[in-house]
């Protein structure tokens, strides 16, 4: 008998690391977890109840300025806009131009809504040199504007070159709230 209690102890002996073990996998699961939730719930707030527009302070009466140095009123002023069309003019010839633009334009085409991957209401734009701009505004971030061809439109976006004249995209809010957040500006409503 005494063999065999014995070997009962060496048996426990042989397994109590293997428990230990065990034991140390299941804890970091649960501490995985427990990080995965807490990441979950920074990244809900972040994207439903973070004020976006924090970035921005007053300046002189009731323009205003975000640290991207984009105007964030209805209108642009005439010498915001003769910058923005030179900006775009020197961009058409550099394949890799992206910037952040503000500018009034007319609209002269609506087009089909893109549907793959996330959703974009699509439309082009002349501004007053005579340059012709796609927009794709993406309506999963921000509500779908109500425009008709020839409305007088303000756009905040960001530019980037194509073969076509240039596309002017992030007309919405910033979700993760790290960029300057653009927008359409139609009838004195802005939709971001």
């Amino acid at each position: 008998m005494a063999f065999n209690n014995s070997t009962n102890r060496n048996n426990k002996r042989r397994n109590y690391p293997f428990k230990r073990q065990l034991s140390r996998k299941v804890r970091r699961i649960i501490f995985m977890l427990v990080a995965a939730v807490i990441a979950t719930g920074v990244n809900y707030y972040n994207t439903n109840y973070r004020n976006t527009d924090n970035s921005q302070t007053e300046l002189d009466g009731n323009q205003k300025q975000n640290k991207f140095n984009l105007q964030t009123n209805d209108l642009f002023s005439d010498k915001h806009q003769k910058n923005a069309l030179a900006q775009l003019q020197k961009a058409k010839d550099q394949t890799n131009s992206r910037f952040w633009v503000g500018l009034n334009a007319t609209v002269i085409k609506l087009l089909k809504d893109d549907l793959s991957g996330s959703r974009h209401q699509k439309f082009l734009i002349k501004v007053e040199n005579g340059m012709t701009l796609l927009v794709s505004h993406n309506i999963d971030l921000a509500p779908r504007v109500p425009i008709k061809q020839n409305d007088q439109i303000s756009i905040q976006g960001r530019y980037e070159w194509n073969n076509r004249g240039g596309v002017i995209h992030w007309t919405h809010h910033d979700p993760k709230g790290k960029k300057a957040g653009g927008w359409i500006s139609v009838n004195g409503k802005k939709y971001k």
